[in-house]
């Protein structure tokens, strides 16, 4: 039963992960990203995978992408011009994070037949709506957790840095807590808003919770929403087997 790779360069950390012929996921990965050729020479080397797709939303070195293509049959580099099982509606795709795409294709093939909202918890926050007819239109995108946190100690004189671990309260007693209060509870009521305009405005709706954050944030939503911390893996795979028949 051949194997795949899908790799995600993000802003914070790389992961990967290995899928089998099921398009079940085997085994996932993160590491920093001065480990990657090492890593991913392990992962290859344990799993040998038949074809690999390689997703960055961040710079890196070009060798990392040569030394993954020469040790599988099929790579492909996600970008604009990558064909997709859904339309990319964007009307500037040179700009768009190929991680949004592949959540896309992810959020659309876990909801079928229905308007989709994907919404990713990672650096930033991602809100990627599929419409029920296989367009991806875009949606919005806002500072994610560690930002907001990081924003308020690097803005202001006396505000500290403050971790996004630690205690999660309402009412916060003091300046940390009340900083963890505002931006986790403040970024819950966003998201609730966010997916009830959506819901208002698109009938047949559904969302989705992803990423690195979302399980820090899922018990504190009202919105009906579902979770899914592997949308991203699971649409880099369905867009590399769209791209190599072979895997189908």
């Amino acid at each position: 039963m051949s194997k795949t790779l899908c790799i995600d360069w993000g802003n914070t950390l790389v992961k990967a992960a290995i899928f089998n012929g099921e398009d079940k996921i085997v085994k996932s990965y993160q590491f920093e990203d001065g480990n990657a050729i090492d890593s991913l020479t392990g992962i290859i080397s344990e799993h040998q995978p038949q074809a690999a797709i390689f997703s960055s939303v961040a710079r890196h070195a070009a060798d990392v992408e040569t030394h993954v293509r020469d040790q599988v049959q099929h790579f492909l580099k996600l970008d604009q011009h990558t064909m997709l099982p859904v339309m990319n509606a964007y009307s500037s795709p040179e700009t768009l994070g190929v991680d949004r795409l592949a959540i896309a294709v992810g959020a659309q093939a876990a909801f079928p037949n229905t308007n989709v909202l994907a919404v990713s918890l990672g650096t930033c926050v991602t809100y990627n709506f599929v419409q029920k007819n296989r367009a991806f239109r875009g949606g919005a995108i806002s500072p994610g957790l560690n930002m907001r946190l990081r924003s308020m100690h690097e803005w202001t004189d006396l505000l500290p840095a403050v971790s996004a671990e630690g205690e999660i309260l309402l009412l916060g007693y003091d300046t940390p807590t009340c900083m963890r209060s505002g931006a986790i509870y403040g970024m819950a009521s966003e998201i609730d808003g966010m997916v009830n305009a959506f819901a208002d405005q698109y009938p047949d709706f559904n969302a989705v919770l992803t990423g690195g954050d979302a399980a820090l944030l899922a018990n504190k939503l009202k919105s009906k929403i579902f979770a899914d911390p592997d949308l991203l893996m699971k649409g880099l795979n369905l867009i590399l087997k769209h791209n190599v028949p072979q895997l189908r």
